[in-house]
């Protein structure tokens, strides 16, 4: 039973963590989560251990386990290696999509476009994570897409604090729209450029995701 239990608890803290309802820096407290879930602290323990090695959790000896956050550096450099693998599914998405890619890749657009006319920020974020899960699954590379989705859940919740930033949303949007038009051109180069672009967090964008960082793990203490 024990061994059932570990891997639904460890997407529903999943889930929890990329929705922003557990926060970086945040402390996890394990009898606190063995409570709510109904089960033992043990499963919980199991549950957090995979999540770190996941990247999504911090085990601190001594100190228990928090919701991994990363330094500047640390921020600055994975974003860096999202840009780069993100351009590199849009240049092979741009080549060989298919009519069912057209299809999921406009209807995520078309998603994101219904919560940016509705106000509604909570819908956007869920609607940009499956524009881009569908360029992922475009590129027809498994491994590819498996380090890109990877990756992108380990940063989703800076990935979502961005979006937070105002005026964010609708540059976001703007943006998708570009990278859409460049993939149904069939224009590798572009697409490319353009999702790098979009991804990647420097200048002014780097500063208002710090802050909002800040912001959010104040909170979370």
């Amino acid at each position: 039973m024990r061994g059932e239990q570990t891997p639904r608890l460890r997407e529903a803290l999943e889930e929890d963590i990329v929705s922003g309802r557990l926060r970086p820096g945040q402390r996890l407290d394990e009898a606190s989560l063995a409570e709510r879930f109904g089960v033992s602290r043990t499963p919980i323990r199991e549950a957090l251990i995979q999540l770190s090695a996941s990247g999504l959790i911090d085990m601190r000896p001594r100190r228990g386990a928090y919701v991994a956050l990363l330094g500047p550096r640390e921020l600055v450099e994975s974003f860096e290696l999202m840009a780069e693998i993100e351009a590199s599914c849009a240049r092979l998405a741009a080549q060989r999509l298919g009519a069912a890619d057209r299809a999921a890749i406009n209807e995520a657009h078309a998603a994101c476009c219904e919560a940016v006319a509705a106000g509604d920020d909570d819908a956007y974020y869920p609607a940009n994570a499956r524009f881009h899960a569908a360029i992922y699954t475009a590129t027809g590379n498994r491994v590819l897409r498996a380090e890109a989705i990877r990756l992108q859940t380990a940063l989703q919740p800076y990935r979502r604090l961005q979006l937070k930033v105002p005026r964010r949303i609708a540059a976001s949007l703007a943006e998708h729209e570009a990278i859409l038009q460049a993939l149904l051109a069939g224009d590798g180069v572009s697409a490319a450029e353009r999702i790098r672009a979009h991804v990647l967090v420097q200048g002014e964008r780097f500063m208002s995701l710090l802050a909002a960082l800040q912001e959010e793990t104040e909170t979370a203490d």
